[in-house]
Order: C-alpha cells, then structure tokens, then sequence
C-alpha cells in the first residue's frame, strides 16, 4: 500500500463516520448543552395538550436531544386508548406510574401496572389502553423523536374525547406524521 492511500483511508473513514453520526443524531437540530427542570404536571413548553382522553405534558422534547428522542407524560381520566397503528420510523417505550394498562405490541397483550414497561419497535402495529379505574399515568418515550411533537400538537386541536370513527377520522393525520392506522382500539 502506497503512503498516500495508507493516510487518505482513515481520513475518508472518518469523515464517512462523521456524516453518518450527523445524520442519525441530527446535528442541525440544535441540541441544549444544560440541564433544566420541568415540574410535575407541567408541559416543557407551556402547553395543554388533551389528547384522547388525557393530558399530555411533553417532558423532553427533540429540541433538546438533537431529534433523538422526545418524552411525554400521560396522565388518563378514562379508559381506552389509540387505535392500533405503527410508526414506520420511531421505537415507542411504555412505562406505567401508576393505574392498570394493557399494551398490544404485535400479537402480544400485555398487562402493565405501576413499575412495569413495554416496548414497541418501529413498524410493528402496537396500541394501548387504560383499563383501571380512576386516574392513570403513564411516560411515553419515542425514539427518533420524528415529528411526534407535531403530531400530538395537531391531535390536541380535535379534542380530548376519543372519536368513535377514529380509523378513518384520524388515518389522514397519522400518515402524514409517518404513521399508519391498522386497526380500531382496544376492546376494554
């Protein structure tokens, strides 16, 4: 191998692994270089999003993590949930605080309470639903972020009561969020 070659390899090798870092971190998004708090009940910036029977406080949003991630907290009055749908490019993580859920990730039902998690992987059709009486709480992670932020900004304008013909009302709005409705909610 010639100098020239042996020098030049490693230099394109690290440019190639700078782009591809770039790429899947989203360095153009700026990132936050501090840390911050957000209070219980409060929404990372401000708003009231009632959502499908809940409340959702965004908690970590894209912003800060450079499009990694965003996290919400969810807190539900009444049971139910979305219908069943799958994102084509975002990982979703259920942890429950507190009440009692069933996930749906694939063919699995699983029954969550305080503690326990789920995970469902992009392009796998998963939902949830609250099934306990009372309040329940939920965090809900999504990983890249995509445009979940928008997607739940634009759910919040239809209103938080659940829509009965939500599979056709709502199919327009997942896809345009790179997500697709396959199937009606939970039965509770």
């Amino acid at each position: 191998m010639n100098r020239r070659n042996f020098i030049a390899g490693p230099m394109i090798m690290g440019a190639l692994a700078a782009v591809a870092k770039g790429a899947s971190t989203h360095e153009s998004d700026p990132v936050r270089e501090g840390g911050f708090r957000v209070g219980a009940n409060e929404d990372r910036h401000g708003e009231e999003l009632l959502i499908m029977g809940g409340q959702f406080d965004l908690k970590v949003s894209a912003k800060d993590t450079g499009g990694d991630l965003c996290i919400y907290d969810t807190r539900r009055s009444s049971k139910g949930g979305p219908a069943l749908h799958l994102h084509h490019s975002q990982d979703e993580w259920f942890y429950v605080v507190r009440g009692e859920f069933i996930a749906k990730v694939g063919d699995d039902v699983l029954r969550l309470g305080p503690g326990d998690s789920a995970f469902a992987p992009r392009k796998i059709a998963h939902t949830f639903a609250m099934v306990g009486e009372g309040e329940g709480q939920m965090l809900v992670l999504f990983q890249p972020a995509g445009s979940m932020e928008a997607f739940f900004s634009d759910m919040a304008k239809l209103g938080r009561a659940i829509p009965k013909n939500m599979e056709s009302e709502l199919e327009k709005l997942f896809e345009a969020h790179q997500m697709k409705v396959v199937g009606p909610p939970l039965k509770i």
